[in-house]
């Protein structure tokens, strides 16, 4: 692909684990209207949850998620005790007669490990005494291996985690310095051999390029490393470099991030070895075992995308704790103050922690059905869905123009009301669900890197 190609596609895009995307909340969605909408949740259908865990011992200078730094327990265990608080106000909040059950559960952070046993085992107790857990539900958390203790893995085993997703990110000494994230393989191998031998078989890991002094080369030893670790999972994110968001970023030498073209022959390369190595490609950024349930969704057409990205989890209502989580409910997104002082003084108000959301139209649930399937499955049948929603797919006329303008690219093809993206354009899927983006503003836009 030619440095022209990789400049005219490569754009600031959203990841699009949400429609309408997280730029476009506000205030108008707010606790109040929470409650109303956890109060309309129908008892029949199972319920996800998510709970954010915002405290790490160390900060990575490439991270971009909501967490803080702290080497001492006290705020941890403040931050415990709201948060038991907030799952029993929150679930309260569910129509009464008949107890709701759970599908999926999901600990994210920052570092959810940093937790300690009896606190983890407190937290699952909480849910355990409002929310039935299905017995074959997944129960996962992501973990630091620097963070990770026996005790803890036993807890994990007592509270039924089944799954772990373990942070790599790179395996390169220099890579790892530059990024202030230093951890070995053989820690790494120790953490996920001690998991199995309790009985935890599924595991994720993440690796991320686009990173400063990252090559070609060295991405390859280490998707070899990680390959050899035998992870059911991996997800391979680019960088994304947004220092005005995220100030720690700033720490990150620039002079030693790869260009563009750099970008996408990484990408490239880490996503044909791990084809040679048996790994199902899984939309964007997702590879899997062939026999694993992600891959099995992916070939059954029952993937989905949600914020924590791709997941076997259908749940019609994804329910979010912690500061910044966000729900995703039948009625919109609303999500919790990012703000930790001013969420614990909501939850200890005992009303919703909302800071802003965005009920959605039926225009919205349309158009996140299409941006869904193309997420996924990188085909979309117009027709098909414009009938399961009631509408023709005539009102997309713009949209497939706009698409069809880049078949002369090789990135998707347009038959009929048949959309499907080469595998040219399967790292670019997030510019072909762009033309159904009815709220992005790419002038104003500040997104991260589409690959």
């Amino acid at each position: 692909m030619q440095l022209a190609l990789y400049e005219k596609y490569d754009l600031r895009l959203p990841r699009y684990t949400s429609y309408p995307t997280a730029p476009h909340f506000h205030a108008g969605v707010d606790g109040k209207v929470f409650e109303g909408w956890l109060g309309e949740l129908d008892p029949k259908q199972p319920l996800s949850l998510y709970l954010h865990v915002p405290y790490c011992e160390e900060m990575c200078w490439f991270c971009g998620c909501n967490t803080k730094i702290t080497k001492h327990y006290k705020p941890i265990s403040a931050y415990v005790a709201a948060l038991l608080g907030e799952i029993e106000n929150t679930l309260g909040k569910l129509p009464g007669g008949k107890r709701f059950s759970v599908s999926h559960i999901h600990f994210g952070g920052g570092s959810p490990t940093i937790l300690k046993p009896d606190d983890l085992r407190a937290i699952m107790a909480a849910i355990r005494t409002r929310l039935d857990i299905l017995d074959d539900a997944e129960l996962a958390i992501e973990m630091d291996p620097r963070t990770t203790t026996d005790d803890l893995m036993d807890a994990m085993i007592e509270c039924g985690f089944t799954r772990a997703s373990i942070g790599i990110q790179d395996f390169n000494e220099n890579v790892q310095t530059a990024v202030n994230r230093i951890q070995s393989f053989d820690l790494v191998r120790d953490v996920i051999a001690k998991l199995r031998d309790r009985g935890i078989r599924g595991i994720n890991v993440d690796l991320i390029y686009g990173l400063p002094f990252q090559t070609v080369e060295s991405l390859q030893k280490t998707v070899d490393q990680a390959v050899a670790l035998c992870p059911d999972r991996l997800s391979v994110f680019g960088y994304a470099h947004v220092p005005w968001m995220k100030k720690h970023q700033q720490l990150i030498p620039t002079e030693a991030l790869p260009d563009t073209q750099e970008r996408w022959t990484q990408y490239e390369e880490i996503q044909n070895r791990l084809a040679k190595l048996g790994y199902v490609a899984v939309g964007l950024d997702h590879f899997a075992h062939r026999d694993d349930s992600m891959a099995l969704a992916l070939e059954n057409g029952l993937l989905h995308r949600n914020f924590q990205g791709y997941t076997t989890d259908r749940a019609e209502a994804l329910i979010g704790f912690g500061p910044s989580a966000i729900s995703s409910l039948p009625q919109g997104y609303a999500q919790n103050d990012p703000a930790l002082a001013r969420w614990q003084h909501s939850v200890e108000n005992g009303t919703c922690a909302i800071g802003k959301g965005v009920a959605v139209s039926s225009d919205d649930i349309l158009r996140r059905s299409i941006i869904n399937e193309l997420m996924c499955n990188l085909t979309v049948d117009l027709g098909k869905i414009c009938a399961e929603h009631g509408t023709s797919a005539n009102r997309f006329a713009p949209e497939l123009d706009r698409i069809r303008a880049m078949h002369v690219d090789d990135i998707a093809e347009v038959n009929g009301n048949n959309i499907t993206l080469t595998e040219l354009g399967r790292p670019l899927v997030r510019a072909v669900c762009a033309a159904f983006d009815t709220y992005l503003d790419p002038e104003h836009g500040r997104h991260s890197q589409a690959v």
